[in-house]
């Protein structure tokens, strides 16, 4: 199903005219070598060009539309028309000459196979430089001296003869075309077109994947005697022609070349895209979920109201937004020297944006300074912000992520991590108080009903471990009131402990209250009292020995809403 949907985008793409066509890739570039007619190496000119990131201006390698790349592991397999200084020039800074010279004459190889027939200067011009070229000269030549320290880190390089880049000569194109479809072979049925062709033994390599090498990974591959069969090698086991790995791997390696389409989850790559290879769907999730940039010309208003009118499905004719168009999000992990699917899911855009806003919809809580928090908000909750590692769980993160855009149920590592962090913090934020609602609305419990989960104080809720948060949070407020300035409150000594033992803990707040409430001026008294007064009421004789976890997550709320009730009430003063 995956390679099904990356071959569809590879051809959508190709229709919309932003993907090279088979054979073909974009490759960065970082020099051109200068022939002259007789293949007399000239001069070097940088293909660097200006890249804006934030506010700085940096150089990056150009990219050029030229012939596949070919898949090379640590054998020695050489590019046609680009590559870098081993293979082109002969010599590397990695102190083995004999495979740098290994690899210079599989260059020429290749180059003298496809180009002796062809009658261009250009290609003579090619093979007369491979054939007069002397490597072990290579660091005298004048040509290459202002870039030789950028050579030898591995830079690509291209040929250009007569000002004239030589993947852009028809005669030369031509060649490539034909040795790229020339296919050696028995032909059997393909697994993702399901048409007849030569499987491809070694799939193109996936770049732009976090974590994973910096050469490529593989989603697909058989490097152990145990995940081969029947006496097939390596991908062989699972025949993928050579249209279906080229067009599925080109399409990936298009998504993840650009930044504007790649969000990380922790150590997980995403992607996502639309069926006819749209931006704007691809634009408008990730701006929804993770709070990535909005689209052009679009408000903060106008994308909510967006997504809440694709919601409905109902199409956006305006923004050319089809709610029941087929929509896909992919996530990747590295895994030593191939990928992992994290996840993949496949849909309507309507769907997705129906369950995006749910989640927003039981994300949503008083005295949080926007109304939707985003994916990336969420999940820094979960994590201790004065540590090195600031990173959330990947398997939670990926399973967080998932349950929004699929609308499942959370995972319990989500509801773990934010509990662990109250404990240790003694703090409830807006964003924690907003996944302990989202978690009990989408995952319900008996033992934190529905009454509790409410974006502001429910003040008719008679729910026990309720009101004893509240009734914590009014303690507390009676302390700083009696002692302004002060710098610890009950939260930091009792907190943990009233919300797991109230019958041990609150006795001793009882106490410290009404020594509290005698420094109080007589109005603010009385209204103290009334109000601790009106919330025992509700809790009966005594309080409960233990809460369980659903039971905390009630208290934290209930503490949580009525301290915000009293942020609100002062700024309304």
């Amino acid at each position: 199903m995956i390679l099904q949907a990356l071959t569809q985008l590879y051809e959508d793409l190709v229709a919309r005219g932003e993907i090279a066509r088979p054979g073909w890739n974009e490759v960065k570039i970082s020099y051109a070598l200068c022939l002259d007619e007789h293949g007399g190496l000239i001069q070097v000119i940088p293909q660097l060009v200006e890249e804006q990131i934030g506010n700085r201006t940096v150089l990056r390698p150009r990219k050029m539309e030229l012939p596949a790349v070919v898949t090379k592991a640590s054998a020695v397999r050489s590019n046609f028309l680009w590559e870098n200084s081993s293979y082109l020039l002969g010599v590397d800074d990695k102190g083995k000459p004999e495979r740098s010279m290994e690899c210079f004459r599989a260059c020429v190889k290749l180059h003298h196979t496809l180009l002796d027939e062809v009658e261009s200067p250009a290609a003579k011009a090619v093979l007369t430089y491979f054939d007069t070229w002397q490597p072990e000269q290579a660091q005298s030549h004048p040509a290459l001296a202002d870039c030789w320290d950028e050579l030898m880190k591995g830079a690509n390089l291209v040929f250009r003869v007569d000002g004239e880049f030589v993947q852009e000569d028809p005669l030369i194109r031509a060649a490539w075309d034909r040795h790229y479809s020339r296919s050696e072979g028995e032909k059997t049925q393909c697994l993702v077109t399901g048409k007849q062709d030569v499987p491809e033994p070694v799939h193109p390599f996936i770049k732009g994947v976090v974590g994973a090498q910096t050469s490529g990974a593989a989603i697909i591959s058989f490097n152990e005697p145990a995940f081969c069969s029947y006496g097939k090698e390596q991908s062989l086991n699972a025949p993928v022609g050579k249209y279906a790995a080229f067009a599925y791997t080109a399409a990936l390696n298009h998504l993840l070349a650009d930044r504007d389409n790649v969000q990380r989850i922790g150590e997980t790559t995403v992607v996502c895209w639309a069926e006819g290879a749209e931006p704007a769907y691809r634009k408008y999730t990730f701006a929804a979920i993770f709070g990535g940039p909005l689209p052009e010309q679009i408000s903060t208003d106008t994308l909510r109201s967006t997504v809440k009118y694709l919601a409905e499905g109902r199409p956006c004719e305006e923004l050319r937004l089809d709610p029941n168009r087929r929509f896909y999000i992919l996530g990747l992990s590295p895994n030593a020297a191939r990928l992992s699917v994290r996840f993949f899911y496949c849909s309507t855009f309507g769907d997705v944006m129906k369950n995006v806003n749910d989640h927003h919809d039981r994300m949503e809580v008083v005295g949080s300074k926007h109304e939707w928090i985003s994916l990336w908000a969420m999940l820094r909750e979960t994590v201790n912000l004065n540590t090195t590692d600031k990173a959330p769980s990947p398997a939670m993160a990926g399973a967080t992520a998932r349950a929004i855009f699929s609308g499942t149920a959370y995972p319990a590592s989500l509801l773990e991590a934010v509990m662990l962090r109250i404990r240790a913090e003694r703090d409830i934020t807006p964003g924690r108080a907003a996944i302990l609602k989202a978690y009990y609305l989408k995952n319900p419990n008996l033992q934190c009903p529905k009454e509790v989960l409410t974006v502001s104080l429910n003040e008719n809720s008679t729910n026990v471990p309720y009101t004893l948060g509240r009734l914590f949070s009014v303690y507390e407020a009676v302390q700083e009131w009696a002692n302004p300035g002060i710098n610890a409150t009950i939260k930091d000594k009792y907190f943990n402990s009233a919300a797991a033992t109230p019958a041990v803990i609150f006795p001793i707040l009882d106490n410290l209250c009404q020594k509290h409430l005698r420094k109080l001026e007589v109005g603010k008294r009385i209204y103290c009292e009334r109000q601790i007064g009106d919330l025992k009421n509700r809790l009966g004789e005594s309080n409960p020995m233990r809460l369980t976890l659903p039971e905390q997550g009630s208290f934290n709320l209930g503490y949580y809403h009525q301290k915000q009730l009293r942020y609100t009430k002062k700024e309304e003063q």
